[in-house]
Formats: structure tokens, sequence, C-alpha cells
């Protein structure tokens, strides 16, 4: 994409103009639900990134599992798409579940890195999102492992080996 856009703004003024319609789409979500939130917009390595935070956390426990933050992320992306004409590789946080998968994956690389050291020759992971076999491969390649995607679609996992 060239810095400036179709429609005469800079790449980032639409990533931000993403970030603002999820926040809206996330907002109207929270008000249904009759739920307190602080929204918070920022551009992360080229994606708008919306976070949504709480004074009291117990509030987003329901909303902050991974499945329910990638089905919203899906939903807040359709609706970007529907306001501003654009695909948006948006990310969604709530109540910090981001964090909380990224952690998780780590476990889950520690533990197939594990089987390695153990003398399998390579481990496989579930089939996961892009953004997090992202996560996976970063976390193999610092502990010195190497990996690599394979699959389609919805069956695209990751698989490690040694260096």
């Amino acid at each position: 994409m060239t810095e400036e856009a179709i429609d005469g703004g800079t790449a980032a003024e639409d990533l931000e103009a993403q970030g603002d319609a999820a926040a809206d789409y996330i907002e109207a979500l929270l008000d249904i639900c009759d739920l307190d939130g602080d929204i918070e917009i920022e551009v992360r390595n080229g994606r708008p990134y919306v976070s949504v935070t709480a004074e009291e956390p117990a509030a987003l426990e329901l909303l902050s599992r991974v499945e329910t933050v990638n089905a919203l992320q899906d939903l807040a992306r359709l609706a970007v798409q529907s306001k501003t004409g654009a695909f948006s590789r948006l990310i969604l946080d709530i109540g910090g579940s981001r964090e909380a998968r990224r952690k998780d994956l780590a476990a889950l690389v520690d533990r197939a890195i594990d089987r390695i050291e153990g003398g399998a020759t390579q481990a496989e992971l579930p089939p996961m999102s892009s953004y997090e076999r992202k996560i996976v491969h970063d976390a193999v390649a610092d502990r010195g492992f190497s990996s690599h995607s394979v699959g389609e679609a919805s069956e695209r996992h990751t698989v490690i080996t040694r260096a």
C-alpha cells in the first residue's frame, strides 16, 4: 500500500479510521450488554489495535475468553469493512486477553520443545490464527528452534523442529 490511500488520506489515517469504526462497534456491544469498559485505540505494527479494559476486570471475564475475543474481532473487522470499505487486520484485546493468550502459547511452545528435546523429530501445534502463529514463530525462534506453518485455512498450524 502506498503512503497515500485511495481516499486521499494517509495509511496511518486509514488505520486510525479502522480503529475508530471498530471501537464504535465494540462500544455499542458493551452498551447492549450493559457492561462498563474503557476503549483505547492504537496503531501497532501496521494494524489497528483496540483494547477494552474495566475497573472491575471480572466485568469483562466472559468477553475475554479466547474464542469470544476471536469471534468479536471477526465481527469488528466486518463492521470496519462495512463502514470504511477496507479489509482490516484489526487486533482486539479484551481484559488483557492477548497477554493471557501469549502466555498460553509460550507454555504450548515450551511443551512442544520439551517433546523435541526428548527425542521427537518435530512437534505439531493445533490450528490457530495467523496472529497466534506469528507469536508462536517468535517464541520458537527465541528458544533457538525452527518453525513453519502448514495446512490451509482453518487447519493451518505450526510445526516446530530443531534449527
